[in-house]
């Protein structure tokens, strides 16, 4: 049986397409080494980024699997994840500032660099490799700011998104009540 195409369930669950989600998997890969690198094991602060991180990319995946019967629930684990990146991004902030070290503003070589890379197409783990995985921390910690920030803005953008397509196309209840009267209008006639 083919769907109308004004189904009461829109397709969902392409989150490996959303950019957001490509970000927030290389900055959790990106985390987890870091971590292992430059923070003792026994150290709290570890398990909290970690966990930062992987909140940011598990509540992209369901957010968007929600999606499909409610925007509500997409907003709100969006902007978790969303919350969760902020919270990261101030640990390595933190980490920067304890360490005596500087956090790039946007006009160092090195950050003109990190935009570059980050407008390549299908841009992955590898393609900041040598700046996440460098000897040095203030590079790697400025390097993995610098993708946090792109995943925080595209997450902005994303919940925008999410908010006008609320606005433009209501709810399941919405859909559902209009389907079903739709249906009633068609039997009678």
């Amino acid at each position: 049986m083919t769907m109308p195409d004004d189904r009461i369930i829109p397709p969902h669950g392409g989150y490996r397409k959303l950019l957001s989600y490509q970000k927030s998997e290389i900055v959790y890969d990106a985390t987890v080494s870091f971590t292992r690198r430059f923070y003792s094991r026994r150290d709290r602060t570890v398990d909290q980024m970690v966990q930062a991180a992987r909140s940011g990319k598990q509540n992209i995946i369901e957010g968007s699997m929600a999606s499909g019967t409610s925007k509500e629930t997409e907003l709100k684990l969006t902007n978790v994840a969303r919350a969760s990146l902020e919270e990261l991004l101030a640990d390595y902030r933190d980490f920067l500032r304890v360490n005596g070290l500087p956090e790039w503003d946007a006009r160092h070589p090195y950050a003109l660099r990190l935009r570059e890379l980050n407008r390549q197409p299908d841009a992955d783990y590898e393609t900041f490799r040598k700046g996440i995985e460098h000897e040095n921390p203030e590079i790697c910690a400025n390097v993995i700011i610098g993708l946090v920030k792109v995943c925080c803005y595209l997450l902005d953008r994303q919940l925008q998104s999410i908010e006008s397509c609320f606005l433009e196309q209501g709810g399941i209840r919405e859909r559902m009540t209009k389907a079903r009267l739709q249906r009633r209008s068609a039997k009678e006639k």
